[in-house]
C-alpha cells in the first residue's frame, strides 16, 4: 500500500511539474518577445524544448523530428504570430494562452479525433505563419516551408491510420499545398483579425482542400471505396467557404 501511495504522489508530482513547464514555455515565449523585440530568442525556446528528441541513439533522430513536427510547427508559428503582433499586448497574451492550451490540451491526445484536430492545427498556424512574413521572403522558401507544413500535417494524420504509403501521400499532399501557396504568392489576400495579424485566403484555401481530402481518405479507408455520403457535405462546405471568400470578401486588402 505504501508502494502505491508513492507511485500515486509520484504520478501526481509529475503532472504538475508538466503542467507547469508549459505554462513557463508558452509565458517565456510572449517574454523573450517582448523584452528582445525580436523573434530569435524565443524561436530558440521553442526548439531547445524540443530536446527529448537527441536524448536516444542517433538512429531513432529522424523518427522522432518527424513524430514532432506538428508541435514545433505551431511553436514556430506562434512566435511569428507574436512577433507580428507586436504594440498589442492583449492580441499577445491572448496568443500566449491559446498556446498554452495546445501545449495542455490539445497536444498531449492521441485520440484519432484529438490526432485530426492537431493535424489541421498545424496546418493553419503553420501557413497562416507563412503568409504573415511572406513579404520578406523568396517565393521558393515560401513554397518550401509550405510542403513542408503540408507533409507534416498529411503524415500526422496517417499515422493513425497504418497507411502503408504514408510517406507517398504525405509527400504528395505536400506538393499540393505547395502548389497552392505558390499560385496565391503574388495574389495573397488577407481579412484583418487582430491589428497587424490577417488571415490568409490562401491558408482558409488549403485548410479547406486539406479537409475535404481528408474526409475522402477516411472514406475510401474504411469502405474500400470513396462513399458519396462522406464526401458530398464537406465537399460543399468548403466549396462555400471559398465562394464566400473569392466573392463576398473579394475587395480585402493584399498583405
Amino acid at each position: 500500500m505504501d508502494l502505491l501511495k508513492t507511485v500515486g504522489k509520484r504520478s501526481f508530482l509529475s503532472e504538475v511539474i508538466y503542467v507547469v513547464l508549459n505554462l513557463l514555455l508558452a509565458a517565456a515565449l510572449l517574454v523573450a518577445v517582448l523584452v528582445v523585440n525580436v523573434p530569435w530568442p524565443a524561436l530558440g525556446l521553442v526548439l531547445l524544448s524540443k530536446w527529448r528528441i537527441f536524448a536516444v541513439r542517433s538512429r531513432y533522430w529522424g523518427a522522432n523530428i518527424r513524430a514532432n513536427l506538428i508541435d514545433i510547427i505551431v511553436g514556430v508559428g506562434m512566435v511569428i504570430f507574436l512577433y507580428s503582433a507586436n504594440g498589442d499586448l492583449v492580441v499577445q497574451i491572448i496568443l500566449t494562452v491559446l498556446y498554452a492550451g495546445w501545449l495542455l490540451l490539445i497536444k498531449p491526445r492521441s485520440k484519432r479525433a484529438y490526432v485530426a484536430a492537431q493535424a489541421l492545427i498545424g496546418l493553419v498556424v503553420g501557413i497562416g505563419s507563412i503568409v504573415q512574413i511572406s513579404p520578406l521572403l523568396p517565393s521558393s522558401v515560401v513554397v518550401i516551408a509550405a510542403w513542408l507544413v503540408g507533409y507534416s500535417a498529411a503524415r500526422h494524420i496517417l499515422s493513425v491510420q497504418h497507411e502503408s504509403h504514408i510517406n507517398f501521400l504525405s509527400l504528395l499532399w505536400g506538393f499540393v499545398v505547395a502548389e497552392v501557396m505558390w499560385l496565391t504568392y503574388h495574389w495573397t489576400i488577407g481579412y484583418a483579425v487582430f491589428g497587424s495579424l490577417q488571415l490568409s485566403q490562401a491558408m482558409v484555401i488549403i485548410a479547406a482542400l486539406s479537409f475535404v481530402a481528408e474526409r475522402t481518405y477516411t472514406s475510401f479507408h474504411r469502405n474500400g471505396h470513396v462513399q458519396s455520403n462522406d464526401v458530398v457535405l464537406p465537399a460543399l462546405l468548403s466549396l462555400s467557404v471559398i465562394g464566400v471568400l473569392l466573392v463576398v470578401f473579394g475587395r480585402a486588402a493584399t498583405i
